[in-house]
This record gives C-alpha cells, sequence and structure tokens, in this order.
C-alpha cells in the first residue's frame, strides 16, 4: 500500500456490553459499521452519553469490543499502536518534560535517531507556531499551547490516522476557532486520516468531510452527513446558508435523539 493511502479504518457491526456496579447489563454501542477512508476528516457528534468517546477508544486499542472488529488498512486493531496518534481534551503532556521532549518522546520510544526525532520536532513546532518555546515546560504554556504540543507530539510518531476526542472542548471561543484553523491546515498540508470526536455541532461542520451522528445509548449511528462545502475554509463560511443550512439538519437529528432520551414529558 502506497503511503498515500494508508489509513483506512473500517468499523464492521461493532457493539460494547458491560455490566454496572449494580449488576445490571448495560450495552453502550450496538452494531456501528463505519467506513472511513484514507485522508477524510470524520467527525462523530451524538448525545451527551451515547457512547463517542468509547469508539474512539475501541479505534485507539484502548479497550476491546464486546463483538464485531475494527481494522486500520485490513489490520486488526488489537491494542495501542504508533499508527494512531491520539489528542485527548485533558493535555496530557509530561510535566516533567520540555515542549521540545514531548514531541520527541514517541519517536524515541521507536528508536528513531536523536538527529532526526530533533529535526522532527523542531518541524512540528514551527508548524503549529510554537517555534522558540523548545525550551519550556507545559506549566509554563496556556491551554491553547499545550493542545498545540499534544497535536505536535500526536504527529511525530507519523501516525496513519489522527484520533482526536474533543480537544478543544476546554479552550475557549476565541482559542478554539484558532485551533479549529490550525488543525485544518495541518490536516491539508499531512493528508491524515483524520475521526474527531465533538460536542459542538459548528466543530463538526467546519472541520469534517463527513458528519456522523449517533443515537442516544445505545449508541447507533443514526445518520451520516456530507458535507459539501469549499475547502480552504475559513471563519466567514459559518455565517453562510449552506452552513445553516447544514447546522439546521444536524441539530434536529440530535433534537430527535435527546427528545427520545428523555422519555415523556
Amino acid at each position: 500500500m502506497a503511503a498515500n493511502d494508508a489509513g483506512a479504518l473500517a468499523i464492521e457491526q461493532v457493539a460494547v456490553h458491560f455490566q454496572s456496579r449494580a449488576g445490571r447489563s448495560v450495552t453502550a454501542l450496538e452494531d456501528i459499521t463505519l467506513s472511513i477512508p484514507p485522508r477524510q476528516l470524520a467527525v462523530i457528534v451524538g448525545p451527551s452519553g451515547c457512547g463517542k468517546s468509547t469508539l474512539l477508544r475501541l479505534v485507539a486499542g484502548l479497550n476491546r469490543p464486546s463483538a464485531g472488529r475494527i481494522t486500520l488498512d485490513g489490520r486488526p486493531i488489537k491494542g495501542p499502536g504508533a499508527e494512531r496518534g491520539m489528542v485527548f481534551q485533558s493535555y496530557t503532556l509530561f510535566p516533567w518534560l520540555t515542549v521540545q521532549r514531548n514531541v520527541e518522546f514517541g519517536p524515541e520510544l521507536k528508536g528513531v535517531a536523536a538527529a532526526e526525532r530533533g529535526r522532527r520536532a523542531q518541524a512540528l513546532l514551527q508548524e503549529v507556531g510554537l517555534a522558540g518555546f523548545e525550551d519550556a515546560y507545559p506549566s509554563q504554556l496556556s491551554g491553547g499551547m499545550m493542545q498545540r504540543v499534544a497535536l505536535a507530539r500526536a504527529l511525530a510518531n507519523e501516525p496513519e490516522i489522527l484520533l482526536m476526542d474533543e480537544p478543544f472542548g476546554a479552550l475557549d471561543s476565541q482559542t478554539r476557532a484558532l485551533m479549529q484553523e490550525l488543525l485544518l491546515g495541518i490536516w491539508e498540508h499531512h493528508h491524515k486520516t483524520v475521526l474527531f470526536i465533538t460536542h459542538d455541532i459548528d466543530e463538526a461542520i467546519f472541520l469534517g468531510d463527513v458528519v456522523h451522528v449517533m443515537t442516544a445509548r445505545p449508541g447507533r449511528i443514526k445518520a451520516t452527513l456530507p458535507i459539501d462545502l469549499p475547502r480552504p475554509r475559513g471563519p466567514e463560511l459559518l455565517t453562510t446558508p449552506a452552513f445553516a443550512a447544514l447546522k439546521r439538519e444536524v441539530m434536529a437529528l440530535l433534537r430527535a435523539e435527546a427528545l427520545a432520551a428523555a422519555g415523556p414529558a
């Protein structure tokens, strides 16, 4: 497989069942089937508690499904792997390491030579706008800067796919908007497959090639909406009629799920 064809994710009839603390059987996910081709930026939205993050953890290999299977480029996912870069909402940086050493951490574990991992870290820090902060520690950075480091660190392993679990959810609205634009620029440059989880409808439509809407628990795929909006995208897109129409459609789907989950008034 050519490098630019890597990153094809297949989720096939995946379910997750578990026992609650009270001993009750709970189905978190049921019959999830998705196909995400290489280089696609796919976004998942859904009601709170629908299993969005659970699904991402399965793709990351942090948990195993109760049924079904998940493959990346045809290879079954059985545990964590460097071909999957993960960015969480919490910053998950090592506080005792500098920015540079945080970004180099993954390549160092893989045995990448010091000169190459240093070059790679420098290039990525330049790309995320943190040149000059190589020797800073996480405690000296703002939230947005820490997420820039986390993004650079995820890319440093040269993964086939980026898995992003509400990575901008803890940021203020202005910083969040800037991080969305940064992510789009990086995605257009690196051509990685991205699976992005969010509860923010504007963010989902602004970023995605496609938006998958999940049902309330047990989580299933309720609808898949292609986002046929031009790229590259800038903030002016959010005020267009086409954007507003897509937002109304996603809001209606989510509202129906929220009402169903709430039950009779």
